[in-house]
């Protein structure tokens, strides 16, 4: 049966037109009067349409449309917001550079926008839709690249027993805030893309964000076989084959979409390995349109590349099979001259092992020049994770610096809080996002003001909390008694403790419960008593994530606690901004180190919310006792079972010694005014230090504006540099083999030496036929502890001897340098070797460091 199709738009009078625009940017996510607007438009389809604005205008009725265009009200009220809204797209930049069709193309496989938008799954969602609204609000030349997935990441619900179902809800995409992107002649924008032995065919809808806007590919078209059409089925989901198509779709397909619409993807930023592929398509591009080499390809694009990890595992990362690798491999590299042996490389930590499976985070982190973490805990851990690829450098000197995660504030804190905030902060306080100091002025705001703004924002959480709990109750066919105690569930009196996050055993969400008495006494206390708030969901194949959920549920539904613990179901951004601005505490339990960053911290933080965590990812760095809480001082402990045990016995005696003390302790005026001490100092700090504005201009500056200068750069002379530099490595490569160290003096032998002394050091070296002007010899040279390890260490590149060479084979050069002794202690030194090139980011190449023996 053919089926012809079109497409109805809803008839909105002239008057009300600028609506149709806002409710198709995500602008309006972090403005809350432009929400008001479409809430005032008709409050009972706001409800029913699960707060999407273009979904709300197909669903009001032409009668009210024709009643709000003659509201002056309304009208005074749209137009403010409008003008507000045009005057941010089209107002000053904090990016002075070009912008035009070279962009900044940012690669993630999921983005947490807003709810209307359900395309994302948890945290690395909500890190790159904040990543996106910041970078809209420097006006930074940068667009996202994603997939639209039919059905988006799944719906969680409980069965009566507490065991997480799961249910996959079709998006209906055109009532979404997104649209086709269209030529000029009207036709639907479209990419193919080989696929081992098919052809697959994806179309382009665009999001606009501000004044950027997310590219997101859909192979959900007639022209795709049934197969071909899963592609952008589920987020995360499907078999191993299902994830390559996705990968290559989103790497190879993304770059060509950008192409298609007319950019010039200057600098791309990977965000975790998932997009990797899109190295191969910028190799077989600089291969087939200018003529280079694959490896001349490499070190032109590896100047412009940028790779974030986020997983803190190894098992974490993506891999895949060889077999699976093997059968996309013609249709992954044509064009590209990469033979089997190279592009396995590529992809290996270890390129001689034959059973090593393919990893795409190793693809990405050999192909960028930029490579970071997401905390700074993050970095020592991806640095140490990933020693292997940089065979010989020091663990401290591999090339994975960090960039700290942050939020974006305007879209996290909540409205009544924005609404203080501006009062006492100025204008500047939504006008200049790089104004971080602006923080500082929360100790404008009184005491009083800012706890009668929380109380508020607690009873509106309580409210939802219950409104929430009723209609799980009743999805499960309870009635009566049992859903009369929904009504009654949590008091906006009581210390509120909310733990909202994915389901992952590491995470612990049910550390508390290993002393249940001991829990119990504090949830039933008559005179400060707690309460807890869970929300969260476990992957859909992770029985010991859905177990703890279950666990919880069983333990809540005791007669005398059950209006004391709650589990709210479908965790989503919307119950998000309730439990990050309602709450008290925010608990965070992981193993560390194994949270790589974690964000929702952040996001309570700059709504007062007090942490309370085990000091890992960025709450590693951020503790400080006037903010919150820390769960032990960062130990680790080999034994599982031990280190839960000492950090529930840590956790309960913060919360019986000082948290529960403070929150209740009042004045005569009632005011907890040690515990809004506090709320000041973690707005002011987390606001000012973890913001995404600080996280953006890290990324500006030390990322984005060197990478677009490169492009630059490389691109220069038909691409001189890169083929410059690609001989050069090809002449590393031939030689590297015999470069050694043959033999270092130091002084007169003395074992002795004061501080201050001078100490010269000698060394002959063998560069076979590289030049002295080829490679880096320094003196590395420090403390040496215990274990005979350097700390601390310094490096200092050595001279090469003007006089006759040393005797012996062809190559041989003799080295020297002259330190001066300044600390005390056992110090110790060596040489090494490196790689040293005017048209290298940095000298750490994989495989090419030697040290004295």
């Amino acid at each position: 049966m053919k089926v012809l199709t079109f497409t109805v738009q809803p008839k909105i009078p002239e008057p009300l037109k600028p609506l149709e625009e806002l409710a198709h940017n995500m602008w309006i996510s972090w403005n809350f009067d432009a929400v008001r607007l479409f809430i005032r438009l008709d409050y009972d389809a706001w409800l029913q349409c699960n707060q999407n604005p273009a979904r709300l205008l197909g669903m009001v009725s032409q009668q009210r449309y024709e009643e709000i265009a003659n509201d002056d009200s309304f009208l005074a009220s749209m137009n403010m917001v409008y003008e507000r809204f045009q005057k941010y797209t089209r107002g000053e930049r904090w990016y002075k550079g070009e912008i035009g069709k070279r962009v900044i193309a940012y690669f993630s496989m999921e983005y947490g926008m807003d709810v209307s938008l359900p395309i994302y799954s948890g945290g690395l969602g909500m890190l790159s839709g904040d990543h996106l609204k910041s970078s809209s609000d420097l006006g930074l030349p940068l667009v996202g690249v994603g997939l639209l997935y039919r059905q988006g990441y799944f719906k969680q619900y409980l069965n009566v027993d507490g065991f997480q179902q799961e249910s996959y809800p079709e998006n209906d995409w055109y009532n979404m805030p997104v649209r086709q992107c269209k030529r000029e002649s009207g036709e639907d924008v479209k990419i193919s893309i080989q696929m081992a032995d098919t052809t697959v065919t994806a179309q382009i809808w665009e999001v606009k964000i501000g004044r950027g806007s997310l590219f997101l590919l859909d192979t959900n078209i007639p022209e795709n076989t049934d197969e071909m059409r899963q592609i952008t089925a589920t987020l995360y989901g499907g078999t191993r084959e299902t994830r390559i198509r996705q990968e290559i779709l989103l790497g190879i397909g993304g770059i060509r979409a950008l192409r298609a619409l007319g950019y010039d993807p200057a600098v791309t930023h990977m965000n975790e390995g998932h997009s990797a592929f899109l190295g191969l398509e910028r190799i077989r591009e600089m291969v087939t349109e200018n003529g280079l080499t694959a490896h001349e390809a490499i070190q032109a694009l590896w100047p412009t590349n940028i790779f974030t990890t986020h997983t803190p595992v190894p098992a974490g990362n993506e891999r895949f099979d060889i077999s699976l690798i093997q059968k996309y491999f013609a249709s992954l590299t044509a064009g590209t001259g990469l033979s089997w042996e190279d592009f396995l490389a590529l992809g290996r930590e270890y390129p001689e092992d034959s059973q090593e499976q393919f990893c795409m985070t190793v693809l990405a982190l050999k192909l960028s020049a930029y490579n970071n973490g997401v905390s700074e805990l993050h970095g020592v851990v991806s640095r140490r994770m990933w020693q292997a690829i940089w065979s010989g450098v020091p663990e401290a000197e591999i090339p994975i610096t960090h960039i700290t995660n942050g939020v974006h504030c305007r879209h996290w804190i909540s409205h009544d809080m924005l609404d203080l905030m501006d009062r006492y902060f100025g204008p500047r306080f939504a006008e200049d996002p790089t104004f971080l100091d602006i923080w500082n002025r929360v100790d404008r705001i009184s005491d009083e003001e800012l706890w009668r703004t929380h109380e508020r924002r607690k009873e509106r959480l309580v409210a939802f909390a219950r409104d929430r709990l009723k209609q799980q109750l009743e999805a499960r066919g309870v009635t009566g008694g049992q859903l009369a105690h929904a009504s009654e569930a949590l008091s906006p009196y009581t210390l509120t403790i909310s733990f909202a996050r994915r389901f992952a055993t590491y995470k612990r969400a049910t550390l508390l419960f290993r002393d249940p008495e001991r829990l119990k006494k504090l949830l039933t206390d008559p005179e400060r008593p707690i309460q807890i708030i869970f929300a969260g969901k476990a992957h859909p194949h992770d029985m010991p994530g859905k177990g703890l959920i279950k666990d919880i549920v069983h333990f809540a539904s005791q007669p005398d606690i059950r209006s004391k613990i709650v589990f709210l179901e479908n965790y989503d951004i919307t119950m998000a901004k309730y439990l990050v601005s309602g709450s008290d505490l925010w608990l965070n339990t992981p193993k560390r180190p194994l949270e790589a960053s974690g964000t929702s911290g952040m996001k309570a933080g700059i709504n007062g919310v007090l942490n309370c965590s085990v000091p890992d990812g960025w709450w590693a760095e951020a503790y400080r006792p006037e903010v919150g809480w820390a769960i032990g001082s960062g130990e680790e402990y080999d034994d599982d079972e031990v280190q839960d045990e000492v950090e529930c016995k840590a956790l309960f005696d913060l919360l019986e010694r000082d948290i529960i003390p403070t929150y209740y302790e009042r004045g005569q005026d009632g005011l907890p005014r040690e515990w809004i001490k506090r709320m000041k100092s973690s707005i002011q700090y987390v606001g000012r230090t973890f913001s995404s504005h600080r996280m953006l201009l890290e990324y500006a500056q030390m990322f984005y504006e060197p990478a677009l200068a490169n492009s630059e750069a490389f691109r220069k002379e038909d691409f001189q540099k890169a083929r410059v530099t690609a001989a050069y490595v090809e002449k590393l490569r031939g030689s590297w083999p015999k470069v050694e160290v043959h033999d270092i003096v130091a002084g007169d032998g003395t074992p002795l030496l004061k501080v201050g002394d001078k100490l010269k050091v000698e060394a002959t070296v063998n560069l076979g036929k590289l030049t002295p002007d080829d490679v880096a010899v320094e003196l590395y040279f420090g403390t040496i502890n215990s274990r005979g390890e350097f700390e601390g260490p310094q490096r200092v590149e050595m001279r090469p001897e003007e006089q006759e060479k040393p005797k012996g084979e062809a190559g041989a050069h003799r080295y020297s340098i002259t330190v001066t002794c300044s600390a005390t202690g056992r110090q110790g030194y060596t040489v090494r070797i490196l790689p040293k090139n005017i048209n290298l980011i940095h000298p750490f190449l994989p495989g090419y460091m030697k040290w004295g023996t």
